[in-house]
């Protein structure tokens, strides 16, 4: 691949997520561009810029809107799609990021009960908006741009989609539109074989300093995901009872098997998805393409 080639596009590079990919890619010597609707540059819970920033390029740009970014594609080997939204308000993210825990709680409550303004309603179908259609728009972009040069290997877009672990505490509507663009991509990349598309499913994604309150629920996760795997064969674990009661009552895919995977799966650190992005991404790769669960992600990183 050529040196001009080897950057990668992160879409929401400041955000949770986006930022450490955007760290672990410059570990692999890529070269990194960020675009987000602030163009700003990622800052720690504090406040605090950190010198990894200085050397990525922050870009404001819509991810509806190609024309404010498609002119990048053409230079870029792999693109990364970060952004979406857990909680119908989104503000809980901005409560996350100052770890106001109160702040974190209010937005959790108003998603349960729908309860107060909902910031998405300024765009209809705000989940469709943001977990689905965003990364659609960029997908087709990256799709339908032209390279100057015969690179050999499929360009890789990465999507970060998630595992069905939230319901029925967060809306179904989360893990149908991440489904639904998972499809969407798909579609369009499968009849174009110069791109591949890889979709990670991480379970819950927590870091103990930038994240602080999502340590105790990942213990709890990881403590559950471990006992279960150490029961003795033909000794039902809490996750089959679960599903199996689900099967009985229901006779389809209920919130109970989301709580099942949820009791059933590890956790996984952010900077181990960001690694499993980056191996996704190597060009060396080209093998890697379709759906890895988390722990499909563990089994990249190793």
């Amino acid at each position: 691949m050529s040196p001009s080639l080897r950057t990668i596009l992160v879409v929401g590079g400041n955000g949770f997520i986006g930022s450490a990919v955007c760290r672990a890619a410059l570990r692999h010597g890529y070269r990194v561009t960020s675009i987000s609707s602030s163009g700003r540059p990622f800052q720690t819970p504090n406040g605090h810029t950190p010198t990894w920033t200085e050397k990525v390029e922050w870009l404001r740009a819509d991810a509806l809107r190609p024309e404010t970014y498609s002119h990048l594609l053409p230079s870029v080997w792999a693109v990364v799609h970060t952004i979406g939204t857990l909680l119908a308000d989104s503000k809980y993210k901005d409560a996350l990021r100052r770890q106001d825990l109160a702040g974190a709680v209010e937005s959790f409550v108003k998603g349960l009960t729908g309860a107060g303004h909902n910031p998405l309603e300024e765009r209809p179908n705000g989940y469709e908006t943001l977990n689905r259609d965003s990364a659609v728009r960029v997908a087709e972009a990256f799709v339908n741009s032209d390279v100057n040069e015969e690179l050999g290997r499929p360009r890789p877009f990465i999507y970060i989609s998630a595992e069905d672990i939230f319901r029925p505490v967060i809306p179904a509507a989360y893990i149908d539109t991440k489904r639904e663009a998972e499809v969407l991509i798909d579609g369009m990349i499968k009849a174009n074989t110069n791109y591949r598309g890889v979709y990670l499913r991480p379970s819950l994604v927590y870091h103990p300093h930038l994240r602080p309150y999502t340590a105790v629920a990942a213990a709890l996760l990881d403590l559950s995901s471990t006992i279960q795997s150490k029961l003795p064969k033909g000794v039902p674990t809490p996750s089959e009872l679960l599903q199996r009661l689900s099967t009985t009552l229901i006779g389809n895919p209920s919130a109970l098997d989301s709580v099942a995977r949820a009791l059933s799966l590890p956790p996984i650190h952010v900077d181990q998805v960001a690694e499993a992005i980056c191996v996704a991404a190597d060009e060396g790769r080209p093998d890697l393409r379709g759906v890895y669960g988390v722990r499909e992600m563990r089994e990249l990183i190793r």
